[in-house]
């Protein structure tokens, strides 16, 4: 199994802003969902979110994490996709 923290930082620290020059709000944003999206797959999963490994994100739990966003924070579609 592949933990997931390891890959989660290189996107977020060299991906992101290195190879795509993407901005520091666009990266914080980044963070910020794959932040939603830990603690909603470490709650579902019954595990820490350190214990997370890449192959825990399978596409139902996307789905309904998707889902989760959009009834529980009131996002829509086009907004989660943006």
């Amino acid at each position: 199994m592949t933990a997931l923290a390891p890959h989660l930082t290189a996107y977020l620290r060299e991906h992101l802003p290195r190879e795509r020059a993407v901005s520091p709000h666009t990266v914080k944003t980044y963070a910020n969902c794959f932040v939603l999206l830990v603690r909603f797959a470490a709650d579902r999963l019954k595990r820490r979110p350190t214990d997370l490994e890449v192959e825990d994100l399978g596409t139902d739990l996307i789905l309904a994490f998707l889902d989760h966003i959009e009834a529980q924070r009131g996002s829509s579609v086009r907004t989660r996709n943006g």
